[in-house]
């Protein structure tokens, strides 16, 4: 479980009263949905309520922003997602958030909600039903109206006190404290007449950095300065936040309304790159969008962390109202499904190679982006969906979105069935083969394997061909034919790929990979040791993460059958420290695996414990009991007899219970580092 935080540096004002009401009804009620008008806080209270309770008790929590969630298909995966399952299974996501929480003690919050409150209310009741410790708070404009859902509703600050001390606090950060006992005056009066909301007062003190506390309170403030033609009739309640993101707006020049507005289409958190080459164009130049970013960002309608910026749901709607306003949806949702392509494109060209680790990063910041790209493409051109989806499956694999992936590729693949077949008919092949064989079905992905390798061969695809035997060479691994899987990859000349550096690709390296796993699993130790070594010196050469990481796992292996117990724990430790890089749950469970053997080997009886139930912890993540290449299970059921053994029954089960319930980045940074097990 993960706790997400929200993204902005600013201190908690009042709401005690609040507080203690959302708290109480959490006490008696499984399912506490905090209501409220849009800017009234409800977020910033779910938070203020939750996190220290859980920082206390060590509690599970999972955080779940639904804002950028556009397709409400996927609401189920973005769940399972913050609670970070990296499911690889064929089962509904719902079905594994399910087996995964069990009878854990867990809290869900799912953050704003209205735009799917159908769907929310769906997941939400099965979830409860199924789970009965599990609790959910959720943060909404309107009832989900969940069986036993209790209401907190939220309104505007108490006092104008309250009101005060937060202008106050956001004044000061603009850089204009209000400085004596008139300038709170002002600032009461302008607190009245925004009726306290929380999102409309900070809003105006954004505006202390452009002009002072006198002049603001001076302003005209209309309400909000749509054309009627929009059809918005915001009701009385929403007045102050009408009036103050409506004066917002009109104190913004018109590339900073124009920038808005573009920026309004994206889904969520966004860095400098994505505005530059989505909403630039017209009278906004690239450097002006940097620029114009700036002056957005000192008048709070976007806020900017690390260099990740994000436009709070408010703000947003009242961006796409003016965008479509101004006719420029259909441009923007096609410049943005052009930019994350080409984006794709690169990432998957760069694959093997220096960029890796930052172009994992990057994929997971672009996940809603992408997402949102890869339904317009389904609707305008399934064969760039495709080509999409296919160029982040391996980055996707890592990050748990292996349901997804599967989907998008399904569709595409049927959609553009009648399609030209060429490269990127081989790649989305590909990808969906993968996505079923890491899913565990197999005979669907040996189909999938065939027409992928004759298309690959149809179309003169070298890299595809590669691919292509790498996903028939996986499956014999896992279907126990190791030395079938290394006979197919010499038989098509991929296996001396390491012998010839310079022309290795990210195919090679792939059927390479596949071919040290087959050598490995067929006993030929000293040839695959060789062969690891060469391939992953290169990989470190290369600053490439994904391959070194399984070639160090094999290495450790390989040291394991050898009897050098010293070695194997450094092997699996460097494989570790890979993974850290990129995820891979899948694949630091098989690590955790062999560095529990190691470290039984090596008479370390509580860290070998301890790892095996953290790589149970991880196995569990991904849905299965225990998987990888057959010639492991053996192996592991020996070491876990002799620990049992050594250390009793109960010794064993109190340390494997501890690592199987620790957090997930806990258990990976002791495991790659080393050093005592914790406490228990």
């Amino acid at each position: 479980m993960t706790w997400m935080t929200l993204g902005d540096d600013f201190s908690f004002v009042g709401r005690e009263e609040e507080l203690e009401l959302i708290r109480a009804a959490m006490s008696g009620s499984r399912m506490v949905t905090i209501t409220g008008a849009g800017g009234v806080g409800k977020t910033r209270l779910a938070r203020q309520t939750v996190a220290p309770k859980m920082a206390a008790d060590g509690h599970d929590v999972a955080w779940v922003d639904l804002s950028p969630l556009r397709n409400a298909d996927l609401l189920a995966a973005t769940v399972a997602d913050a609670c970070g399952l990296s499911d690889h299974t064929p089962r509904m996501p719902t079905e594994s958030i399910s087996a995964w929480i069990g009878d854990r003690e867990v809290l869900v919050v799912l953050d704003s909600c209205e735009h799917l409150s159908t769907e929310c209310r769906n997941v939400a009741g099965n979830l409860l039903t199924a789970c009965e410790r599990l609790r959910i708070l959720a943060t909404s404009r309107e009832p989900l109206r969940v069986r036993g859902e209790t209401l907190v509703p939220i309104g505007p600050l108490a006092t104008s006190e309250e009101a005060v001390t937060l202008f106050a606090d956001r004044a000061a950060q603009a850089g204009s404290p209000l400085e004596d006992e008139g300038d709170r005056q002002l600032a009461a009066r302008l607190c009245d007449e925004l009726d306290r909301l929380p999102l409309a007062l900070e809003l105006a003190a954004a505006q202390l950095r452009t002009m002072p506390l006198t002049e603001l309170c001076a302003a005209p403030r209309s309400a909000v300065d749509l054309p009627q033609s929009t059809g918005y009739r915001p009701t009385p309640r929403h007045a102050g936040l009408r009036t103050s993101i409506g004066w917002s707006h009109e104190l913004c020049s018109p590339l900073e309304r124009l920038l808005w507005a573009r920026l309004s289409f994206l889904p969520g958190s966004f860095d400098e790159n994505t505005a530059w080459k989505v909403a630039s164009g017209g009278p906004l130049s690239p450097s002006q969008v940097s620029r114009t970013l700036a002056a957005l960002a000192d008048k709070s309608v976007i806020t900017r962390q690390d260099g990740v910026y994000r436009m709070l749901d408010t703000i947003r709607e009242y961006g796409r109202m003016w965008l479509h306003e101004l006719g420029g949806e259909q441009e923007m949702a096609r410049r943005h499904a052009e930019h994350l392509l080409s984006e794709t494109r690169q990432a998957h060209q760069e694959w093997f190679g220096p960029a890796q680790r930052d172009w994992y990063r990057r994929i997971d910041l672009l996940h809603d982006d992408i997402r949102l790209a890869a339904d317009y493409f389904l609707a305008t051109d399934p064969t760039a969906a495709l080509e999409l989806i296919g160029h982040v499956s391996f980055f996707w694999v890592c990050s748990g979105y292996l349901y997804e992936g599967r989907r998008y590729l399904e569709q595409a693949a049927a959609l553009g069935a009648g399609a030209e077949q060429d490269e990127t008919r081989v790649q989305g092949l590909w990808s969906l083969g993968l996505a079923l064989t890491l899913q565990g079905e197999h005979d669907a992905a040996h189909k999938v394997a065939v027409d992928c390798r004759r298309t690959a061969e149809a179309t003169f695809d070298a890299e595809g061909l590669g691919r292509a035997v790498y996903l028939e060479g996986l499956l014999h691994l896992l279907e126990g034919r190791p030395m079938t899987a290394s006979s197919l990859v010499e038989s098509v000349e991929f296996g001396v790929a390491v012998s010839r550096p310079g022309q290795l690709t990210a195919a090679t390296a792939l059927c390479s990979l596949v071919h040290v796993f087959g050598l490995t699993g067929s006993g030929r130790l000293a040839q695959a040791r060789q062969e690891a070594a060469e391939l992953r010196d290169i990989c470190v050469e290369s600053d490439e993460y994904w391959t070194r990481s399984y070639l160090e796992h094999q290495l450790s292996l390989i040291a394991v059958l050898e009897g050098r117990t010293k070695d194997a724990v450094a092997h699996a430790r460097a494989a570790l420290h890979a993974k850290r890089h990129i995820g891979d749950a899948f694949g630091i469970a098989m690590v955790l695996d062999v560095l529990a053997i190691a470290l039984t080997d090596a008479g370390e009886e509580d860290s070998a414990v301890y790892a095996f139930g953290a790589a149970a912890r991880f196995w569990e993540t991904v849905g299965h009991p225990q998987r990888g290449t057959p010639e492991l299970a053996p192996l592991r059921e020996q070491c876990e007899e002799r620990l049992v053994a050594c250390l009793g029954t109960e010794r064993f089960e109190k340390l494997f219970r501890h690592a199987a319930a620790a957090d997930n980045r806990t258990l990976t940074a002791w495991a790659a580092h080393g050093g005592p097990v914790p406490e228990t």
